[in-house]
């Protein structure tokens, strides 16, 4: 019921606001539709947490073999209670910004929430790459309608990466559905026993399409262009839930199912992921556009998750979940004030800004506490992901290059607070311009927003427990499938 739910809500609010000619009360619905499934996720955490009500079972495709099957175990529980949680902030906070066709603007974006929550929802792998499909489409048409200057080559190079990436899922689907007997159920891939030399094909093509999507380098390049493009509220999306659709594919769809070949290279995808790192962490340091900083960032950030996935251990893959959360939250809260200092002072370079402290002290502490969390400072929730993860690559029986990744990876914090507490420097201290010198302070609803955002930064980084509790089980699946308990 649960599951249903929450993808009906969202499709059926999409469909519906294409006929509603009103911006405003496009918006309204959107934003109550938004609500509206955060409520429904949190009743399933709490009076609703039973196996009846977080399950659906149907024929879908009967000729294939194929099932309408949806469930929520611990790992979907996280990404859907991410997903709830963002969509509000996202339209609440950019409600001031105007967008031609608001309407279908807002119908898109509940589109494209129905087709996240279905992507971390199937549990049939035609169904998932059904909705992997429909979480994208409406992000197309998003970017390409409502972009900035070169939207139309940035959309057709983000199409071309992603529809490649698509296309190497679906080969690698099909060859786990003739594998496993003409089954796309999870549950029959995970019972399949393949040689190691089997295994690889579907590997790479699995790979290949999580790789495009994360992105992992060298597979990045349609990321900072992107983000630099589409307009912020889509690149909310874009950078805090569907960039996780990659590194849930590899918890979900690629390390239990062909654990053979996720030990075997392993160590080639964790090099890919260490370079990604510290290419993206230096590249973050030059750049004066704060979107695409962030957006650098987010790369190195991301870089991290891959890398604890393939040097596995309990802590590490636990640690990985809990970060696409954490990180969920935090690149959130970067956007919103991004947002918030466009739409005050026209400019994303940080090189026309400065002293904006003076003249929005509440902006200023927000992006301080949310900085700090980036960063992974302790008592921060970033501070437990990171932390679970270095602490499982170095200590891993599944690489040989535990010590030197940790390392890296640690080089990876540092510039990261290099780059970050520079741009608080050089955007929000110093003295006031020309610009800046008349600025006032964040309106209330983005003020609303950031203060959700930084009290469950908080909440997270004191008390933990409740989040690690739901990914216990997942973690011991992916130990055993590859042998490393």
């Amino acid at each position: 019921m649960v599951p249903v739910l929450l993808i009906l809500i969202p499709l059926l609010t999409g469909l519906g606001l294409f006929w509603v000619k009103s911006d405003s009360a496009a918006r309204t619905l959107a934003f109550m539709a938004s609500l509206a499934s955060l409520c429904i996720m949190l009743a399933a955490l709490t009076v609703w947490d039973s196996p009846k009500y977080l399950a659906y079972d149907h024929v879908w495709l009967g000729i294939l073999n194929s099932r309408f099957h949806f469930a929520l175990d611990g790992m979907s529980k996280l990404l859907c209670l991410l997903t709830v949680f963002c969509f509000p902030l996202i339209i609440y906070s950019t409600w001031n910004n105007k967008y031609p066709d608001s309407n279908r603007f807002h119908a898109l974006l509940m589109l494209s929430q129905a087709g996240l929550l279905g992507v971390f929802l199937s549990m049939d792998a035609l169904l998932f790459y059904f909705f992997w499909e429909l979480a994208l489409i409406p992000l197309y048409f998003l970017c390409s309608r409502w972009g900035g200057e070169k939207r139309i080559q940035v959309t057709i190079k983000f199409f071309l990466y992603t529809f490649l990436g698509s296309l190497f899922m679906l080969i690698g689907m099909i060859m786990l559905y003739n594998k496993a007997g003409g089954s796309f159920a999870y549950a029959d891939f995970l019972k399949l026993k393949m040689a190691p030399g089997e295994e690889f094909g579907i590997f790479l093509m699995l790979m290949l399409a999580f790789a495009i999507k994360m992105p992992l380098f060298p597979f990045h390049t349609w990321q900072p262009d992107t983000y630099e493009t589409a307009p912020t509220g889509v690149t909310m999306v874009l950078s805090a839930i569907m960039a996780k659709m990659g590194v849930f594919g590899l918890l979900r769809w690629l390390a239990p199912v062909v654990p053979s070949a996720t030990y075997q290279y392993g160590d080639n995808i964790a090099t890919l992921a260490v370079i990604g790192m510290l290419y993206a962490s230096f590249i973050a340091i030059q750049q004066n556009d704060l979107k695409r900083l962030v957006a650098y960032s987010s790369i190195a950030h991301i870089g991290l998750m891959i890398l604890a996935v393939f040097a596995p251990s309990y802590g590490g893959i636990q640690g990985v979940m809990i970060q696409m959360f954490s990180h969920g939250i935090n690149i959130l809260g970067m956007w919103v004030v991004i947002n918030a200092i466009e739409n005050k002072f026209g400019t994303r370079k940080i090189s026309d800004l400065g002293g904006i402290a003076q003249q929005a002290p509440s902006l200023t502490l927000f992006t301080v506490i949310i900085v700090l969390a980036n960063i992974a400072m302790p008592l921060t929730n970033a501070f437990v992901g990171e932390f679970m993860m270095f602490n499982g690559v170095l200590g891993s029986a599944a690489t040989k290059f535990g010590v030197a990744y940790t390392v890296a990876g640690g080089l990876t914090i540092i510039l990261g607070a290099v780059y970050s507490l520079r741009m608080v420097q050089n955007v929000f201290y110093g003295p006031t311009n020309q610009l800046t010198a008349k600025a006032t302070d964040i309106s209330l609803n983005v003020q609303v927003v950031l203060a959700i955002i930084v009290v469950g930064i908080l909440l997270m980084g004191i008390y933990p427990k409740p989040m690690l509790a739901l990914t216990e089980d997942l973690s011991h699946l992916i130990l055993n499938r590859m042998n490393l308990k």
